[in-house]
């Protein structure tokens, strides 16, 4: 499928609300990322997957080009945000689930990039339900 103007605007627009899902599940509990945070990292990777495929698409002479390039490096680029957000302390680690929300988000954002919006909302939920249930089990506990 082509990136076109329209195209580009509904992905950006499923990217926003996918990563403020995320974002604000992990506001309502108090998390340190939140929903601009979230927001921006899906939105963030989501724009670059799109530049990434225009650039093939625009110079179809580019013989080298290559829209995982670019995919790879905000995976890369997450993965060190992600690890500023683990912290040690004594014997208790925390930061992890935050990092690897993080690093999924950005993972979402790639994928609605690319077109996959159903796998991408299914992706979503599947994290909710996720954080939901593991603050449950902190409840009971």
């Amino acid at each position: 499928m082509e990136i076109t103007l329209t195209t580009a605007l509904i992905r950006l627009g499923v990217s926003l609300i996918l990563g403020g899902a995320i974002g604000i599940e992990r506001l309502i509990h108090n998390h340190p990322a939140g929903v601009r945070t979230f927001m921006l990292i899906c939105l963030g990777s989501t724009l670059a997957t799109l530049a990434s495929i225009y650039i093939c698409q625009d110079n179809m002479g580019l013989h080298n080009g290559d829209p995982g390039r670019i995919a790879a490096q905000i995976l890369t680029g997450v993965g060190f945000i992600g690890a500023g957000l683990i912290i040690k302390n004594d014997d208790r680690v925390s930061g992890i689930t935050t990092a690897a929300c993080i690093f999924v988000t950005a993972v979402i954002g790639v994928a609605v990039g690319v077109g996959l919006i159903i796998p991408s909302a299914v992706a979503t939920v599947a994290v909710l339900l996720i954080l939901i249930s593991s603050t449950t089990y902190k409840k009971r506990k």
